[in-house]
């Protein structure tokens, strides 16, 4: 590819024009004066506040992360469960795992001793503040896993409580903030999207665990939707590096719902779907642990099919010879195919 240093920037981290100028002058500390804007001491300040709060998340993924590795907390409970689930010590560092710990002010308390303001702490979504306490940690007793915007700065985390707790969920997630936006990113998406690139192929699995083992096994073009229903966005910043995705679900019912739903929502946004279904009691995780690399990549090869083959197996099954249900299985299956703008 021939270009200049911003041309590269541009296509290579997949910003536009201005986006470009800005990371190159912010890298190199050179100060971009923006003219001719309205509200631009406003825009300024909006800007300046930004920084803080990714500033404040930074510090969080440090934070959690040495929590993990150097507390006595963290390794008996966040490092060994990391471990028994077979994540390596390298995959662990490249996706910043950590652990928050079990004390209602344990971070809030040091993230202030440490100069961060209560104000953004709790923008961020790190702590609560409730009139008549203490500021109050919002993760607690928790693995954490760092979900990272395309230019690779934390801007939210996803929290696995390890208890089997009934009054408390066993995933929480950063609430929406200035900086992050849940249905607009993929897990992943930072570590995978050069070799998304160079595949021209994205593997979408469901879970943060299904993305880390795969990953591990060296199959790197792989996302995740985090436990979301999967949006419009989430596939439009896929597509920024390739039209090709295969999604990866669990046989299950919930699964197969799963893939039903984001098939239609990646033919409106003129994707190249493939869908594979893994054998019942099967997720990405345990399959590639129990299968290895080679036999995985081979299985989603032998197995994976074209939305209306999907479709097809999924909506006819329970037909029964049933003209009517057969009608309206084969309604479904022409709604979507009427979905694909591309008339050939």
């Amino acid at each position: 590819a021939a270009g200049d240093p911003l041309k590269f920037v541009m296509e290579h981290e997949q910003m536009n024009y201005p986006e470009g100028l800005k990371y190159l002058a912010k890298k190199y500390r050179i100060e971009v004066v923006e003219d001719n804007q309205p509200f631009n001491e406003e825009a300024k300040e909006q800007q300046t506040f930004k920084d803080a709060l990714f500033i404040a998340m930074k510090y969080a993924a440090k934070y959690y992360h040495e929590t993990l590795n150097d507390s006595d907390e963290g390794k008996a409970i966040g490092l060994s469960y990391f471990k028994h689930r077979g994540f390596s010590p390298q995959t662990i560092e490249d996706f910043q795992l950590g652990y928050a710990p079990d004390g209602f002010e344990t971070f809030a308390k040091d993230a202030q001793s440490a100069g961060y303001k209560i104000d953004i702490l709790e923008k961020s979504g790190l702590i609560k503040v409730k009139e008549g306490r203490s500021p109050y940690d919002f993760f607690r007793a928790r693995v954490m896993f760092p979900i990272h915007n395309l230019s690779g700065k934390v801007v939210a985390f996803g929290g696995r409580i390890l208890t089997k707790d009934v009054k408390q969920a066993k995933y929480i997630n950063t609430p929406e903030t200035d900086i992050y936006t849940k249905g607009k990113l993929v897990y992943g998406i930072y570590q995978a999207k050069n070799e998304i690139r160079k595949l021209d192929n994205c593997f979408l699995v469901e879970g943060y665990t299904d993305v880390l083992s795969l990953y591990q096994a060296g199959i790197h073009n792989v996302v995740a939707s985090s436990g979301t229903a999967l949006t419009k966005e989430q596939i439009k910043l896929i597509k920024r590096f390739t039209q090709n995705i295969t999604l990866i679900y669990d046989g299950d019912k919930a699964g197969i719902n799963a893939a039903l739903r984001g098939v239609d929502l990646m033919l409106e946004e003129e994707m190249d779907v493939r869908v594979v279904i893994l054998p019942d009691g099967e997720d990405p995780d345990s399959f590639v642990k129990s299968r290895g690399t080679d036999e995985t990549l081979k299985f989603i090869q032998e197995n994976k099919k074209d939305f209306i083959f999907f479709k097809a197996d999924i909506l006819l099954k329970d037909t029964k010879n049933d003209p009517a249900l057969q009608a309206n299985a084969i309604h479904q299956i022409v709604e979507t195919i009427a979905i694909v703008k591309d008339p050939i």
